[in-house]
């Protein structure tokens, strides 16, 4: 029987059996930028003692996982906290902590799937996203899969998209609700005979382009209203401290309009059939993502590309150079595979495409940028390369 492919994911991936839920996790399935630690991890530890310094070096730091997997990057972060960070110069930011970090960190991991027998019992695992976070909040490509609806624009308007959940086969199915209308209406260009979208007034009008030409009867939008609700209770649970979100992405210019909705299995692209059986992901509309939670925060954000992040925290692909080899060989070859996982992690057409979205919360922009140079050079509400 079909449903809303709104329904449909949320069965195919978080119900008992789901996807996400059962079996082996999603490493098992597919690589995202968590799976490519220890330089992932690193990365952002620089980071994590960057934000202690800004924060005042608090009595509890935490640092949360949403849509954890199997606890891979918890993980690498607990190992290394007790280790210097290899090009963090804290004393050039802040005086040291009266308390190391590894004393005060808290790690928890939100997942739904069962807690792995093997997690360090320093990370809690649960099924909610705590509440009066002071820290980091962390969301590595969990809006993705967060279940959205999907519509198709026929001669009476936008209705949603119903699916068979076990053969992937769609049908026209009811009018979309005034809330998705008024979402799309905002997020997504209209179809033709409509009105131009203005930018949302709370809004820099810069960071919104002119949309491109509308889409033609028969076109798919993929609704994200679910997602910014998500990320807005997400932030909202942030009492002091960063969220972060990274994500495969679009912005209002380059909607995708024949969709991106698309399965992983093993390690291969497959038929988004959404029976349980396979990832079932859409890509984020992040500048709606990031409106949302700014809205809670009340702080700008800051949305730029995993390259530029990433090479902002150290991590630039670049090969060691060729002396280390003969002065130290052992050393050359693992600086060399560190420089490879690097440059997959900042490849523009691959991983460092993703987009990284930072939102502070109670904490001036000026200084977590002075603090981080990840987040300097970014503009808020736009994206830098």
């Amino acid at each position: 029987m079909s449903m809303p492919w709104r329904t449909a994911m949320q069965r195919a991936l978080y119900e008992p059996e789901g996807f996400f839920v059962s079996g082996n996790g999603p490493a098992a399935h597919f690589r995202t930028s968590v799976h490519a630690a220890p330089v992932f991890a690193s990365a952002l530890l620089r980071m994590i003692h960057q934000l202690d310094a800004v924060l005042g070096f608090p009595a509890r730091f935490d640092v949360v996982d949403v849509g954890a997997g199997r606890g891979e990057l918890l993980r690498a972060l607990s190992a290394r906290i007790t280790v210097g960070v290899p090009g963090l110069r804290s004393a050039e930011t802040a005086p040291s902590a009266p308390v190391p970090l590894a004393e005060r960190v808290r790690f928890t991991a939100v997942e739904l799937a069962p807690r792995p027998d093997d997690l360090p019992e320093e990370i809690t695992w649960t099924g909610q996203i705590p509440v009066k976070i002071t820290g980091l909040l962390l969301a590595t490509e969990w809006l993705d899969n967060v279940p959205l609806d999907v519509a198709t624009y026929v001669e009476d308007g936008w209705r949603y998209l119903d699916v068979d959940p076990t053969t992937g086969a769609e049908a026209v199915g009811d009018p979309v609700s005034q809330q998705d209308a008024d979402w799309l209406t905002t997020w997504w260009p209209r179809p033709i005979g409509d009105a131009p979208i203005a930018p949302p007034p709370e809004q820099e009008p810069s960071g919104y382009p002119e949309p491109p030409t509308a889409p033609p009867t028969g076109e798919r939008a993929e609704i994200g209203r679910s997602r910014d609700e998500a990320w807005a209770t997400a932030v909202g649970h942030v009492d002091r401290g960063l969220a972060l979100a990274v994500d495969y992405g679009h912005l209002l210019a380059d909607r995708p309009f024949g969709g991106t909705l698309a399965g992983y299995r093993g390690g291969r692209q497959v038929p988004p059939v959404p029976d349980g059986s396979c990832d079932v992901t859409a890509h984020v509309a992040m500048d709606s993502v990031a409106a949302a939670g700014e809205r809670v925060a009340r702080c700008a954000y800051v949305l730029e590309t995993q390259r530029a992040g990433l090479r902002a925290l150290g991590v630039d692909g670049g090969r060691p150079p060729l002396t280390l080899a003969a002065r130290d060989p052992a050393g050359y070859v693992r600086a060399l595979a560190e420089a490879s996982t690097a440059a997959e992690l900042t490849d523009p057409a691959g991983l460092g495409g993703h987009l990284w979205l930072w939102q502070p919360v109670d904490l001036p922009v000026d200084r977590l940028r002075a603090a981080a140079s990840a987040w300097a050079a970014g503009v808020h509400g736009t994206m830098t390369a």
